[in-house]
């Protein structure tokens, strides 16, 4: 992901919108915007812009750019670099920063925005040390969640919520939608799974290979 390449593939595979993540150069957000998941994979990033000249080709056209801000920082410099490459209206940007949400609204109604849950920093159910209390803390987030991101969409706050699959429920999703909000999955590789979230009628999936949606559920082994 994150790469030129990584676009073309995802658009050969028919996906309706590309998720990529943008840090700064450097942490206190100045410098030249990178295209890059962390500071461990900036060897080689694409920048933003040349990311968005690649992306407002006449072939991307059609396909929607979801846009996840790391750090705080640099929200307007995104925003503008959106603007002056003509595709900010079909961009969703969004992130896990509380304090980058209130920065992204301000710079106009025609910004949408995404608040990205739970914040965290690794998957704390990949280790048997940690997944007790992570499944706790699924437990609470599952009956927190909902209202709070309610609440942010119907303030105007944001637009729409990017959730961790493992908090997504049938009533997250009505809990959304009630609110007047979208709601998107991340990080789905499995195919079970992503029927089970359209089945949920989330608005969208994120997944490292979006092969996957072309795939019966029944082709992934137990």
């Amino acid at each position: 992901g994150n790469t030129l390449a990584s676009f073309d593939a995802a658009l050969t595979a028919g996906v309706d919108m590309i998720e990529f993540d943008v840090i700064a150069e450097h942490r206190d957000g100045s410098g030249t915007l990178l295209v890059a998941h962390d500071y461990g994979h900036v060897a080689g990033a694409p920048t933003l812009d040349e990311a968005l000249a690649h992306l407002g080709s006449e072939r991307f056209s059609g396909i929607e750019l979801g846009v996840d801000l790391k750090l705080p920082g640099y929200e307007d410099r995104v925003v503008g670099a959106l603007r002056s490459h003509g595709v900010l209206d079909r961009a969703l940007i969004s992130t896990m920063e509380l304090e980058s949400l209130p920065r992204l609204r301000a710079l106009g109604r025609d910004v949408r925005v995404g608040w990205s849950v739970p914040k965290v920093k690794r998957n704390y159910l990949a280790s048997p040390w940690t997944r007790p209390l992570a499944y706790v803390a699924i437990g609470w987030l599952r009956l927190t969640l909902p209202r709070r991101l309610s609440r942010a969409i119907q303030a105007g706050a944001v637009d729409a919520a990017m959730a961790h699959q493992a908090v997504v429920t049938k009533r997250f999703v009505d809990a959304v939608h009630a609110a007047g909000g979208e709601i998107y999955v991340w990080t789905v590789d499995d195919t079970r799974a992503i029927a089970k979230f359209r089945a949920l009628g989330v608005d969208g999936i994120t997944t490292n290979d979006p092969r996957l949606f072309a795939q019966p559920a029944e082709s992934v082994r137990a």
